[in-house]
Parts: C-alpha cells; structure tokens; sequence
C-alpha cells in the first residue's frame, strides 16, 4: 500500500463505500477505492489485484486464511465480547458494529487497522526470513502454501513440494568455519531460486534443508523433472573463499492433491522422503567426512 490509496475489498452487506464520504470531512486518511464481492468472489479477487483491508460479515469465517495478508475488518451487529476477542486472536485488526462505519472516527479507524497490518508483517517479515539466504522460513512457507490451497479449491490443478536435504555444510563449517558454511548455504539458495521459475517459492526449512512450492504443473510428473535439474545444478561444484566445494543432495517430492491437501500432509511427506532417500554427488572434496575427518581422496562414491 502507498499513500496514494486504501484499497478496500468489501464482501457482506454492510455498505462500507458510502460510509466512508466522512474521509472528505477528515483528509488525509484515504482516499480510499472500494471493491465489492462475494464470498465466492473473494479469493480471485484478493489474487488478481492488490487489497490493503478487506472487510467481512461475522457470517464468513474463511477471513482467517488470508488474515496474515491484508489488514480484516470484522463487522457484526450482535458480537458477545468472547467472539471479538476471539476474532482478534485469529488475526482481525478491528471489530465494529455496522453503526460505527457510520460514524465519523470510521475512515480513521479503518486507516489504523491497515496500518497495524503493516507493522505485524513488517515485523514477522523480520522474524521469518532466513539471515544467511534471505529466504522465507517453513511459517511463510506454509502460509502461502495455504493460500494457493484455497485457491485449488475452485481451480483444481496439480502443485507440488519439493523438499532437498542437503549434505556438506555441517562438514564445511567444521573445516572452514560458520561464515564458510553460510556463504555455501547461500550459494545453494541462488541455485533453487535460479532454477525455477518466479511464481515459484524457495524457502528454508532448516539447517539442512531447503523447499522448493512449485505453484503450478501441467502435469504432476513436471515436480520430477524440476526434482531432476535442480539436483543438476547442485550438483556442480561451489567456490567459497578460494576452495572448491561440493554438497550432496537428497529430494524428496509430494504433489498435491495425491499426496496430500493440506500443507503440513505436503510438508510432512516431502521432508521424510528426504530424508530416506539417498543422497547424490560430492564425491572427493574436501567438504566431506570420513572417519570423522575431512578428506579430499577422489573417489565414485556418493556424498
């Protein structure tokens, strides 16, 4: 959102346009531009163009998904105070009674939650991001994955998780320090994220591991062949601080919605296939362990 505009995304009977002519008597606040759906219309409409606050009937609960996006306005007429503390708990930014959209405080007031918004994502942003690959954490990961999910729900079509354990960094910090194994975490990053497409998320999903969403197939059988070049691609060998270095790559897959519908069914299944599966490439390099010692013997076997 820029100061140029509030984009309001209306879905409920409550006329949010109207009430908001009290933001020419208070400038500053808006303007505000105004949209309004149903609650069939609201995930295309929240997909296809940008939505700072979007403001729901008490009637609707599907508000909770993309609360961590877009700053919720629950409106209801008889709310006990058990249900306004419980809709702030789930994420809402206010709670207002159709009479308060009214009145003159309401574009301030929706202007706040918008603004609260900001300053929680900017803050889990924070919190969620990766320091060595500025990647998104496994949370983010699963809220977008979350979000595409709902999407599949009027538009099926097959997505997949990719999960790649990694094997060589605990080896290379052991040999050449923490700063040596970020920089080589970092390198792997660029890699995935170079290998796939835009729309696509690469994210951290521990010391060890990295996740791949690929937010669209064609088929289901495309996760393998993206699995297969991006084991292609790191399988080729990092320079970090004048050494070549080299990982081994474990992948593991789950392809919704045969696999799972449900991020953490996704998620879960990804991360035990790898976690299995055997692990390909840095063969004779100095980044790898033998009787718990660094060696760099050129040899076949894998890493």
């Amino acid at each position: 959102m820029s100061d140029a505009g509030v984009h309001v995304l209306q879905m409920g009977p409550s006329d949010v346009a109207s009430a908001l002519h009290h933001a020419d008597a208070e400038p500053g606040y808006g303007p505000f531009e105004v949209a309004v759906c149903t609650a069939d219309e609201v995930w295309q409409r929240l997909a296809a163009a940008p939505v700072d606050v979007l403001v729901v009937s008490d009637g609707w609960d599907g508000w909770t998904r993309c609360a961590s996006d877009v700053a919720v306005v629950v409106v209801s007429d008889a709310a006990s105070a058990a249900d306004r503390l419980s809709w702030l708990r789930q994420g809402a930014q206010e709670v207002v009674t159709p009479a308060e959209i009214t009145e003159r405080a309401w574009p301030r007031r929706l202007r706040a939650a918008v603004e609260r918004q900001r300053v929680r994502a900017a803050t889990r942003q924070a919190f969620a991001t990766d320091v060595h690959t500025g990647l998104p954490h496994v949370g983010q990961l699963i809220e977008h994955m979350s979000h595409l999910l709902a999407l599949r729900e009027r538009e099926p079509a097959p997505m997949a998780l990719l999960v790649l354990r990694i094997e060589g960094l605990a080896t290379t910090m052991a040999r050449l320090g923490i700063e040596a194994a970020g920089t080589l975490r970092r390198k792997v990053a660029v890699r995935l994220r170079a290998g796939v497409r835009a729309s696509d998320v690469v994210a951290s999903v521990g010391d060890d591991s990295f996740a791949v969403l690929l937010s669209y197939l064609d088929t289901a059988a495309d996760a393998e062949r993206v699995g297969r070049k991006l084991l292609g691609s790191l399988g080729e060998t990092f320079k970090v601080g004048g050494t070549d270095l080299a990982v081994a790559t474990a992948l593991g897959i789950a392809v919704y919605p045969g696999d799972g519908t449900q991020p953490d069914m996704l998620l879960r299944r990804a991360v035990g296939l790898a976690a299995s599966a055997q692990a390909t490439g840095r063969s004779g390099y100095a980044n790898r362990m033998e009787g718990g010692m660094a060696t760099a013997a050129n040899d076949d076997q894998p890493g």
